[in-house]
């Protein structure tokens, strides 16, 4: 029989867990209590259980909470397999469900009970099993086929299943085990279909890593002892303990970096920081590993190829995430003091934190972040949701936004230069400002920028990109990593041979090197591999795709400026009907709607001024002068015809009709240029339009094919005569000429011609909400001047006489001059 967690009144008070123990004998087993929580989780509200969870951790041991803290972590993270959605805490808002959302919070904490769980087993030196088949794909394959993986954090981990077991296993200790379940939490489970308009800032998920990042990664001060698990002292919270069967096929045993450290400092000289250390270095190691290292080297080349399938896809909220991490890594990085900046005053003295901060991108972040954006930049969908991905690129890129001293601006508005102190990350980094500025804009060139989304990004990149000093620091990477290779080659093969990431992070950093060329070529080698193939951000190649981004850039400008003046002409010229519901637009019109429509002139003005200071910025940053722009311009066909219209794309005839170009597609993409498409097929077999009645389309439809086929032999008898009355029959029975449509296919032309009709009267004219209201407006206005309905329809058909017969003369005239 379940039990109830009503044993716990909420003014009972334990001085010990024994106390505890003893005052419930009936749950000295460890299933008793799991069993009693697992029915309170479904029978108890919410606030009710965290308050029973609290008293359960305060109250009892290590021995009786070991058993219950898997199906805890589950319960609130949700399962591995997605099934379990636990606590939703990627869904759960304060603004939405205050109660819960403070009770979580509270208890999520750091500082809270959950956390306070963790370190009291942590000091028994608890294991818990992971399975390997829920890592990303690289780790899980690495593993799997018995070879290690780079990031110490799986070292002495892995566990050989047992007889007749299946799979593989990572024996965890229980602050690993809480950060895996919380790490994956963001991409095994699937939000709920409610949840898609939720603020992901706003979501208890996103601010607990705020949190954990601001505690276990802090910029001012140490990290923070655990907290006191009892009244007599605090909870000891020790280094993780070599497991008792270490995985020894993988490699030799590590010393972990406490270990490490202390071997080498006496107790009282030892910062306290180091006895803490690990959890800072195993936090970043699980975010970094569950949230980037997705896509190994490897998987990132033969990811090149068009037919390989993505084995991974980020969500936007996972990007966001990750971006959250950039910042908060660069504070991190940047709160290093002065003097402890430069790897000359490295010393014995330098404390754990001190030296992790000085390592946490470069040895952790940065080869995992470049293979995770690579991928991004290359198969995220063009819509505007790439800008998430676009600013936690651009986070990474200017750590000066997070150091202690912000670039200020300047009194014009302008932005300072950037300081040379931030040329060795440039240079470090080459890949990340160079090949992905490349990528994006083979992006830009595929997007519509007469969007003000797309304007906005394009504005984004060029105006970080455009920040003085930038772009020539970039230029000196360039140059240290094309100069010569004037070194010795056992110097180069050390340093360009990518490195093995073994032990602990500090046990394997390679010596500090001062040639600052071997730094750039080793970490372009490092990324790319040794047969790479750089392409220079400021070479002829790049700036050949610069100028044809500039020249979208300027007609996207003209067609945003054409495309209000359409709609402005459409709106000052729209008919009477149309106020009353009617749709009576052209059926043929070619325009293709954007969110200029729905935006109108506030949103023309904002793609302007966006891609009008994208484009001082290009020109700034690659010196492209006025008379280059201006030539480039005309060379793709901006101007307009003599008639005022847009040409055509730009194509190639071929032997089945107009192929598009390259430049046609840009044209097209951009919304530049447009064919102008009609139907040309029967007019009678048109689909219904919104403005016709449906039955009474089809009712006319009958009547009339009625009377063709009935009269089909007199109607060509009369439009067969030369004289007035066959001119006038001509005029009303048949349908113009294949020669008056505009037909921009060859193969068209052939199969309009094969599908001449005879004479044939048509009454869908009738079926229009147009003429019927129109014919009830003037029998509405006959009767105010006393005409009745008869003489009325009278008038009308002898206006209607009138009028045909001068068309009748008129068209006939016409073919006279042409003749």
């Amino acid at each position: 029989m379940l039990l109830s967690l009503q044993w716990f009144p909420k003014t009972a008070i334990f001085n010990s867990p024994q106390e505890a123990t003893m005052a419930f004998p009936h749950l000295q087993q460890p299933s008793f209590l799991l069993a009693s929580l697992k029915a309170d989780s479904i029978n108890k509200p919410f606030a009710q259980r965290c308050q029973d969870l609290v008293k359960v951790i305060e109250d009892f041991p290590a021995k009786e909470l070991h058993a219950i803290f898997p199906w805890l972590v589950e319960s609130i993270f949700g399962s591995l397999d997605g099934v379990l959605i636990g606590w939703n805490l990627r869904c759960l808002q304060g603004r939405v469900s205050p109660v819960e959302y403070s009770i979580a919070m509270e208890f999520l904490d750091p500082g809270g009970p959950m956390m306070k769980l963790v370190y009291k087993l942590q000091a028994e030196d608890y294991k818990f099993d992971f399975p390997v088949s829920y890592l990303p794909g690289p780790v899980k394959a690495s593993i799997q086929e018995h070879v290690l993986p780079d990031s110490p954090l799986y070292h002495n981990k892995v566990q050989f299943p047992p007889t007749g077991g299946l799979g593989l296993n990572l024996a965890l200790n229980p602050f690993e085990y809480y950060m895996f379940f919380f790490a994956l939490s963001l991409i095994t489970q699937k939000p709920l279909p409610g949840a898609l308009h939720v603020r992901t800032s706003d979501c208890a998920y996103f601010i607990l890593v705020d949190r954990y990042l601001s505690w276990f990664l802090p910029t001012e001060g140490s990290v923070l002892p655990p907290l006191s698990s009892s009244p007599g002292g605090p909870s000891p919270s020790p280094a993780p303990r070599t497991p008792a069967m270490p995985f020894a096929s993988y490699g030799l045993h590590h010393i972990s970096l406490l270990k490490r450290h202390i071997s080498h400092q006496t107790s009282v000289n030892a910062d306290p920081a180091s006895h803490e250390i690990w959890r800072s270095e195993t936090l970043l190691q699980v975010f970094v590993e569950m949230w980037l290292h997705h896509y190994s080297l490897e998987m990132y080349q033969k990811m090149q190829s068009p037919h390989a399938k993505e084995s991974f896809t980020p969500t936007e909220e996972h990007v966001l995430v990750v971006r959250l991490l950039i910042k908060h890594l660069h504070a991190f990085s940047n709160s290093l003091k002065p003097e402890q900046v430069s790897p000359s005053t490295h010393s014995h003295a330098t404390s754990p934190l001190e030296e992790f901060k000085r390592a946490a991108i470069p040895r952790f972040v940065q080869q995992k972040l470049y293979l995770f954006l690579q991928h991004c930049f290359g198969h995220w969908p063009l819509d505007a949701s790439f800008r998430a991905v676009l600013e936690m690129w651009l986070s990474y890129l200017q750590p000066w936004r997070y150091a202690p001293e912000k670039q200020a601006q300047s009194s014009d508005g302008q932005a300072r230069c950037v300081s040379e102190r931030w040329a060795p990350f440039v240079q470090e980094n080459l890949l990340m400002y160079t090949k992905l500025f490349v990528g994006f804009l083979s992006r830009a060139l595929r997007t519509d920028l007469v969007s003000p989304k797309n304007a906005l990004m394009v504005f984004r990149v060029a105006k970080v990109f455009a920040q003085p000093n930038l772009a020539e620091m970039i230029q000196k990477g360039e140059q240290l990593f094309l100069e010569p290779e004037l070194v010795i080659p056992h110097r180069q093969h050390r340093l360009f041979t990518p490195p093995t990431f073994t032990g602990s992070f500090l046990s394997s950093w390679p010596p500090t090197v001062t040639d600052t060329s071997f730094k750039v070529k080793s970490h372009v080698y490092s990324l790319e591999g040794q047969d790479c193939k750089y392409t220079p951000m400021f070479g002829p190649e790049v700036r050949t795709l610069v100028l044809r981004l500039a020249q979208l850039i300027t007609q996207a400008k003209q067609t945003a400026k054409s495309i209000s003046d359409q709609c402005g002409e459409s709106t000052a010229g729209r008919p009477f009907l149309s106020w009353l519901g009617f749709c009576l637009s052209d059926t043929n019109s070619s325009y293709s709607a954007n969110d200029l429509d729905d935006m109108g002139q506030d949103s023309v003005r904002k793609t302007d001024e966006y891609l009008e200071k994208a484009l001082e910025y290009l020109c700034q940053m690659f010196r492209l002068s006025e008379a280059q722009l201006a030539q480039l311009t005309l060379a793709l066909g901006t101007t307009q015809d003599e008639n005022g219209k847009k040409q055509l794309p730009d194509c190639i005839v071929g032997e089945d009709g107009l192929i598009l170009t390259p430049l046609g597609r840009y044209q097209i993409i951009n919304g530049l240029r447009k064919f102008d498409i009609e139907y040309q097929g029967d007019s009678e077999l048109q689909p219904i339009r919104s403005y016709e009645i449906a039955s009474l389309v089809r009712l006319l439809f009958r009547l009339s094919s009625a009377i063709n086929h009935r009269f089909a032999g007199q109607m060509a008898a009369l439009c067969s005569r030369a004289d007035f009355l066959g001119s006038l029959c001509r005029y009303h029975l048949m349908e113009p000429g294949v020669s008056n449509r505009h037909l921009l296919s060859p193969v068209g032309q052939g199969r309009a011609a094969s599908r001449a009709r005879g004479p044939r009267l048509s009454l869908r004219f009738l079926g229009s909400y147009r003429t019927l209201l129109s014919l009830l407006l003037a029998f509405f206005v006959a009767s105010l001047f006393c005409v009745g309905p008869l003489p009325c329809a009278l008038l009308l058909v002898l206006g209607y006489f009138l009028y045909a017969a001068a068309m009748t003369l008129l068209t006939e005239q016409g073919k006279l001059h042409q003749l």
